[in-house]
């Protein structure tokens, strides 16, 4: 090189950026197109019927059947009902479906990513609306690659109009999770829902239309993490989609091997794997990040390895170590066996664990709830027969979708005697009754003597759901009086 050219390069900014070259996925029929079908259509009827499930639960109760409540704090699905102080439920369910996700990953792969992920299911969606306006691969990237015009751009506003409308769908769909939808509904088109369900549906909208309509691959590849944890749970013994170069390479034409016997592969080099793949891959050159499992090269390899007489399987759902076993002339093991190896047998017992500890939660926890709250100033009252006062704050949580009567009690403190504000003085005993509306917390404020020269100890106060001997509670509090600590 000499020197102006030299100077030239030098001086020439160097680009880290590589403009995004479209996907035109090719159609495909097979046995993982199906199963996407299959799954897409669940997915949708799923994230888009659930709301409109009606579930019984009496007439204090909403009947949706799974339901966000932020107003009164409440999470319903279907029988269940979580309270914010039970907000572990929640939890447990999101490390289960973390959990699950590393199951799944350690076991088939990027199985979720493939078939199940959002990301995917609306992706996948908005493709088969691609080919409906702007037919299969090739015809979609001759108008790619047309000058505008009056009927490229109408195609476009035609295109880009349902892609909106899927969009709109989606994000308003995901409002109905968090309020009665029938109601909201009603509200939404009239023009008098909260302003906070116009703003969440255009930026879901949006969101959608962007991400699932012009971004795609690039969210797998770019934006979600998860492709990059994913790689750290993979080994030899994960079932991911192989290419086995070993019976492939080198590769060359039908006509080149039918002149040269035994001087080529099986792999013709007709790059239907890279037509079929919905982030553009080429899956021979190994397993990459961009791969997300979803098993339509081996459909697309499949019917070409069909169509030329050779037997499939060039691409298979296959782990690294049996493919070296193939190679060794060994037959393949069992993907039953393969599934069920010590790290996802771990995996599922966590899980399982879990699940069942959550249930076991479910099945004993109570439906009543007592806390309390005892006034710190002043400490205690003496009264004018040398008794001692002390008052305290109860809320009393009836977690049922209908009205409870309640028994208030004192456990210990002998001698002790209670009475609330709309009680005098006289009327004074050891347990009270009270009646706390469905689904609703009563606070009651409540006096309690004990005897003249009672000294300072700790009690308790019971919450029993009269003619439910099973749904109690107990919260201990301090009891202060001026003889202190016995």
């Amino acid at each position: 090189m000499n020197r102006p050219e030299a100077i030239k390069t030098e001086d020439r900014p160097l680009s880290l950026y590589a403009k995004r070259e479209p996907v035109f996925n090719r159609r495909i029929d097979g046995r993982f197109r199906r199963i996407k079908w299959a799954i897409m259509v669940i997915c949708l009827a799923i994230y888009w019927g659930t709301p409109w499930i009606r579930w019984d639960r009496g007439p204090y109760s909403p009947d949706q059947a799974v339901l966000i409540d932020l107003a009164h704090r409440r999470f319903y699905m279907f029988s269940i009902e979580i309270w914010p102080q039970e907000f572990y439920f929640v939890a447990g369910l999101l490390i289960m479906a973390g959990i699950g996700l590393f199951l799944v990953t350690s076991a088939v792969g990027r199985a979720w990513c493939g078939y199940a992920c959002p990301q995917t299911v609306w992706t996948d969606l908005f493709q088969h609306v691609d080919r409906f306006f702007d037919g299969d691969r090739n015809a979609r990237f001759r108008l790619y690659k047309a000058p505008w015009g009056p009927a490229k751009i109408a195609r476009r506003l035609a295109k880009w109009t349902v892609y909106l409308a899927i969009s709109f769908a989606t994000g308003g769909a995901w409002i109905f999770y968090f309020a009665d939808a029938p109601t909201l509904q009603h509200a939404f088109w009239t023009g008098t829902a909260a302003p906070v369900a116009y703003g969440t549906t255009f930026v879901l909208t949006m969101t959608t239309f962007v991400l699932g309509g012009f971004m795609r691959e690039q969210v797998c590849i770019y934006m979600c993490p998860w492709p990059r944890i994913q790689t750290a749970m993979l080994d030899e013994k994960s079932l991911i989609v192989t290419y086995k170069d070993w019976r492939g390479e080198p590769r060359g034409s039908v006509k080149k091997a039918e002149k040269n016997p035994g001087q080529f592969g099986d792999c013709i080099d007709c790059n239907q794997c890279v037509a079929v793949c919905p982030t553009g891959i080429d899956i021979r050159e190994g397993p990459q990040i961009g791969c997300i499992t979803c098993g339509l090269c081996i459909d697309a390899c499949d019917r070409v390895m069909d169509e030329t007489g050779r037997p499939r399987g060039l691409i298979d759902y296959a782990t690294l170590e049996d493919a070296e076993r193939e190679k060794a002339g060994q037959p393949p093991t069992r993907h039953l066996k393969l599934i069920w190896r010590p790290r996802t047998i771990l995996y599922f017992g966590v899980w399982s664990a879990i699940g069942l500890g959550l249930l076991f939660l479910l099945g004993i926890r109570v439906h009543t709830d007592l806390t309390v709250a005892k006034d710190r100033s002043p400490p205690y009252i003496l009264m004018s027969d040398g008794s001692v006062r002390n008052a305290y704050t109860l809320r009393l949580r009836n977690m049922e979708g209908r009205p409870r009567r309640m028994e208030i009690a004192i456990q210990g403190l002998p001698g002790a005697a209670m009475w609330t504000e709309d009680m005098a003085r006289d009327q004074a005993r050891r347990s009270l009754i009270r009646t706390v509306p469905a689904d609703e917390t009563q606070g009651v404020r409540v006096y309690v003597v004990a005897p003249a020269g009672s000294a300072a100890q700790e009690f308790a106060f019971t919450l029993q759901a009269v003619g439910e001997p099973r749904e109690a509670d107990r919260s201990e509090v301090q009891f202060d009086s001026p003889e202190g600590e016995r």
